[in-house]
């Protein structure tokens, strides 16, 4: 037996540590000067508070990078035009690594690379565990194998040919591309009980069931994960089949359909964990987009499947530590300073309309005040300006000195006060306005025509929930701008540039075109160096 899952395992446990090498040197002492109430979020949904014999394998789902630094969401978004690290001095330059995922020279050693294919093969072996020792039923044995075919879909998206692991201390050969497609779709559709996807499709009684706690995979969240596969199927088999992207629409369908779930629009509120008594901008609730993704956002009625991060018990959403400047510590009242690091690029941010309610979500601009509402200062400000922490969109460089207060910060996920480094807003892998876009795509590019009334209905929906007009018209390109505008910050962005073309061709800030085989990563060198010959290296690597 090869010594895969020793590595493997290793590799998860450290993309489980918060990494972070920045300078952190700065103390801020704040007062409270009103008194403020803020009620903690309860832990939603039955099955939820992560008791029973899955639990093990679902928290996977937090270590595995889906929200934290140096793993699958920076491998996602830093690669793509969304958002940067940029090196302010020796701060966050990490020894380049940060730089070369958003030029696109990473190679082998990088340690983002590294963290995440051991935090998919982490997920994995607790998966294959669970199913070979806890004596479950054949409902939780089908989640568990919907659970594992997601941790593959990520791993085909990111390295294409992995090795498929199905039972513990395991090892298989490298399987390639086109058979881990097969493997996934097989895994979900004998979950779902389906023998295919179509507009007639039936399941049997012993598929995953129609309701569940949001927290765990039901029969439309597995609907989702195969809708994910089937739109990315001309990535994964190196063509386009009008067939495909046919079942990719009609299991998005399938979840639109059901009357499960709502797009959270007008009235789908939630009091406003991070309002400042004091501060008059800051609204008492947060209703619509921003409801669905707030530090009190458990079983919101657009979640279909997700992740249950909680700030005591369910630990790995550190978003307020990765993204803020320091001294917005003390507009939070955070109970640790944030590390000043990840943010938006100029030309994302200037993508979304003004008046376009996820602009307004999304991201954190402008110049910052306390707890009290008071002018936040950044006593190290390296803005001729002024000391006042001030936002800009606009970032000067990526390195070696990009100014502290430059970029618009990543204020998707929004923060709550007295909060904690891990956070404990849901995190959504399948949610309606998501798989409302993958239809409007999927029937495009089923019938090769992006101005059909359905793919128009489905995204002028998702348009008129942001507050902005509808489109009388569709080309891929303004689609594709469409769909970053809703999905950004949910780690979709590398996986969507690829599908349209535009991630090895295209250009952004401080990035040019990069050669064809950056589309996938390669395999990282630790795991090649303990497979004893069972792992080849990615072309162009």
């Amino acid at each position: 037996m090869k010594s895969i899952f020793k590595t493997m395992m290793l590799s998860a446990i450290a993309s489980s540590v918060a990494i972070s090498c920045t300078d952190l040197e700065e103390e801020l002492v704040g007062d409270i000067t009103s008194a403020v109430s803020v009620s903690a979020p309860a832990v939603g949904g039955a099955g939820g508070g992560g008791g029973d014999a899955l639990a093990g394998a679902y928290s996977q789902l937090q270590w595995s990078g889906t929200a934290n630094h140096f793993s699958y969401f920076s491998l996602q978004g830093l690669t793509s035009d969304e958002m940067a690290i940029a090196a302010k001095g020796g701060d966050w330059y990490d020894g380049g690594v940060l730089v070369e995922m958003h030029r696109h020279t990473y190679g082998p050693t990088n340690g983002i690379i590294g963290n995440t294919w051991g935090g998919q093969y982490g997920g994995i072996g607790a998966v294959n565990d669970a199913i070979a020792n806890l004596g479950l039923s054949a409902n939780e044995i089908n989640q568990m194998r919907a659970l594992r075919a997601y941790f593959y879909w990520r791993l085909i998206d990111i390295y294409g040919n992995v090795k498929i692991v199905t039972q513990p201390g395991q090892d298989a050969p490298q399987s390639n591309r086109a058979q881990v497609y097969s493997f996934i779709e097989s895994e979900l559709l004998a979950a779902l009980g389906a023998t295919e996807i179509s507009a007639n499709t039936t399941f049997a009684d012993t598929g995953l069931p129609a309701s569940s706690s949001v927290y765990r995979i039901n029969r439309y969240g597995a609907l989702g994960m195969l809708a994910k596969l089937y739109l990315n199927h001309a990535v994964y088999l190196g063509s386009e089949d009008a067939a495909i992207y046919a079942k990719a629409a009609a299991a998005a369908k399938m979840i639109m359909d059901s009357g499960v779930y709502q797009l959270c629009g007008a009235g789908c509120s939630v009091p406003n964990l991070g309002k400042r008594p004091d501060v008059a901008e800051d609204p008492s609730t947060l209703e619509g987009y921003a409801a669905v993704f707030a530090a009190n956002n458990d079983n919101n009625p657009e979640h279909i499947f997700s992740v249950n991060f909680d700030e005591a018990t369910a630990g790995g959403m550190n978003f307020s530590q990765m993204t803020l400047h320091y001294a917005s510590q003390l507009t939070w009242n955070f109970q640790d300073q944030p590390w000043n690091g990840y943010a938006a690029l100029e030309e994302f941010y200037n993508s979304y309309e003004n008046g376009d309610a996820r602009k307004a979500n999304n991201f954190i601009v402008g110049p910052q005040k306390d707890y009290g509402g008071n002018a936040l200062n950044d006593f190290a400000a390296d803005d001729p300006g002024g000391i006042v922490l001030d936002y800009t969109p606009a970032i000067n460089e990526l390195e070696p000195n990009s100014l502290r207060q430059a970029g618009a910060r990543l204020g998707k996920f929004s923060f709550k006060q007295f909060g904690r480094p891990d956070m404990s807003n849901d995190f959504p892998i399948v949610r309606l306005g998501d798989v409302m876009l993958i239809y409007a795509e999927a029937h495009a590019r089923s019938l090769g025509n992006w101005n059909n009334a359905e793919t128009l209905a489905a995204v002028n929906a998702i348009r008129t929930r942001a507050g902005v007009a509808t489109f009388s018209s569709l080309t891929a390109d303004t689609f594709l701008a469409e769909r970053g505008r809703e999905m950004f910050q949910e780690s979709s962005r590398r996986t969507d540039l690829i599908r349209f073309g535009k991630y090895s061709s295209g250009t952004w800030w401080e990035k040019g075109p990069s050669p064809a085989h950056k589309q996938l990563m390669p395999i990282p060198f630790d795991a090649i160096q303990s497979s004893n010959g069972s792992l080849s290296q990615n072309p162009g690597y």
